[in-house]
């Protein structure tokens, strides 16, 4: 009988904690649950469910279990009842820096997401729901969750008539701000984003890292290089014979990334032009050694044709195993 009754004055505390039986989130935290939410809110509440966002709603181990609209826009029992905006979060309306909070509770740990909160579109205000809908349906499996732009597609991809692929729609979404990349993309000699072979998150990655430009992957080197050895393995190397801008400077220093006017998407519009930005008789002022930049113009007659075009006898530009001169 004394057990019983120490037994009952130690679980009494508990069970005024606990609450009566049955007593959910929505009774205790303002919570009206996702059915409230459908009766105004049906079309949008229909087509979130259908998402990849829609599986929170019978999701009982992420606790939202029938209350999956509030769990982006917080509590909606009191925004029900007076029927006001204030009350209740929209992301589109919203702070960028408020959106983002609420969508990084979720997305903060994933791998894609590692460096948002350093990334550019960040530092820029540019919040996720610029980007994404958080009520798109699975019904378009090429692009899920991108913001939809309806017949307003990129002058590029409209002339083409390419069909709507995860490409396409990655090129049309980024291009909406970034429009001179864009028009760097419709010079004569690009990478194929325009025919939608490619797409600009193969190089970038849009939510954010550490690296410039908010590239992917670097490089064996410490320069700004966006990873081109992902597709251009046959220039990785290591070489036994270096050209040193590709192991100093990356790519950029020879090539333009978007797009150029001149063949092999070159910075200059003449190859003998751009190899004596390095190869004059001004000795480097970064190199003692007269390893670099010290080749004399004067080697070469450059008045005749066959020397203006260096890669007809240094055809292993970017590296050599067999000669030091890069001829083969």
């Amino acid at each position: 009988m004394r057990f019983g009754v120490l037994l009952c004055l130690f679980l009494w505390p508990v069970c005024l904690l606990a609450g009566p039986p049955g007593k959910q989130r929505g009774e205790k935290e303002g919570y009206a649950g996702s059915e409230a939410c459908l009766v105004c809110h049906e079309d949008l509440g229909k087509a979130f469910l259908k998402s990849r966002h829609g599986s929170l709603e019978n999701d009982a181990s992420r606790g939202w279990k029938g209350q999956s609209c509030e769990s982006c826009h917080g509590p909606g029992a009191k925004h029900g009842e007076a029927a006001e905006a204030k009350f209740i979060l929209n992301h589109v309306k919203a702070s960028p820096r408020e959106a983002d909070a609420s969508c990084l509770t979720c997305h903060k740990n994933q791998s894609t997401h590692a460096g948002r909160i350093s990334g550019s579109h960040a530092k820029v205000l540019v919040s996720c729901v610029s980007c994404h809908s958080v009520h798109h349906s699975v019904g378009d499996p090429a692009a899920p969750l991108f913001r939809g732009f309806g017949g307003n597609r990129p002058a590029g991809l409209a002339r083409l008539g390419l069909p709507v692929s995860r490409e396409s729609r990655v090129n049309e979404l980024c291009s909406s701000c970034h429009m001179g990349a864009w028009a760097d993309f419709q010079r004569p000699h690009t990478h194929s984003l325009a025919q939608g072979a490619m797409s600009c998150v193969d190089c970038h990655n849009p939510h954010g890292t550490s690296r410039p430009f908010g590239l992917n992957s670097t490089a064996r080197t410490t320069n700004a290089e966006p990873g081109c050895f992902k597709c251009h393995a046959d220039k990785r190397g290591p070489f036994a014979f270096e050209h040193a801008p590709v192991r100093i400077e990356g790519c950029s220093a020879c090539h333009e990334s978007h797009g150029s006017a001149n063949p092999r998407m070159l910075n200059r519009a003449e190859v003998s032009n751009l190899c004596l930005e390095c190869h004059s008789n001004t000795p480097a002022v970064t190199n003692r050694t007269g390893t670099l930049g010290t080749v004399a113009t004067g080697f070469h007659d450059l008045r005749l044709p066959l020397y203006r075009n260096c890669t007809s006898c240094h055809v292993k530009v970017h590296g050599s195993h067999i000669n030091r001169d890069l001829l083969r």
